[in-house]
């Protein structure tokens, strides 16, 4: 009797960890992640206000209509009505929420740092500086200092 137990528990050792795992990482590749519904909204608007954008400018719809776009548009209104580190936060949110627009954050993150220098100046400008996408808001405000 023993015996049998002792085998049993052995079998289990090595069958239920491997069990576990794989039943853990099939868990994981069926949770929705990223819920669209509430992300429509704020493209939508977006995309509304980026269409009213490309109304006056020569660039053309097709350069203004991609998410890395709107995006940078957005943020940069949003650091005209607040301050660059409401929008740096907002960008931080924005790539941890899609992670396909990691490839942009510097160079949005460089557009946040120059409206920054047009709006506060340089040296105020620098105080905002967040560790958002290494180090390119002060990149940003470097190149207008």
């Amino acid at each position: 009797m023993n015996h049998a137990a002792r085998r049993i528990g052995r079998s289990l050792a090595l069958v239920l960890p491997v069990v576990l795992v794989l039943s853990g990482t099939l868990a994981v590749t069926y949770v929705p992640w990223a819920s669209a519904p509430a992300d429509a909204p704020v493209l939508a608007s977006s995309a509304q206000k980026a269409s009213a954008d490309t109304a006056s400018t020569p660039a053309g719809p097709a350069t203004r209509h991609t998410p890395e776009h709107q995006l940078r548009d957005r943020l940069i209104a949003e650091l005209q009505e607040q301050d660059p580190g409401v929008a740096l936060n907002s960008l931080q949110r924005a790539i941890t929420r899609k992670p396909s627009l990691a490839r942009h954050c510097a160079s949005i993150a460089r557009a946040l740092g120059k409206a920054a220098v047009h709006k506060y100046g340089a040296q105020r400008a620098q105080r905002f500086s967040r560790p958002v996408c290494d180090t390119s808001f002060a990149y940003g405000v470097a190149q207008l200092s």
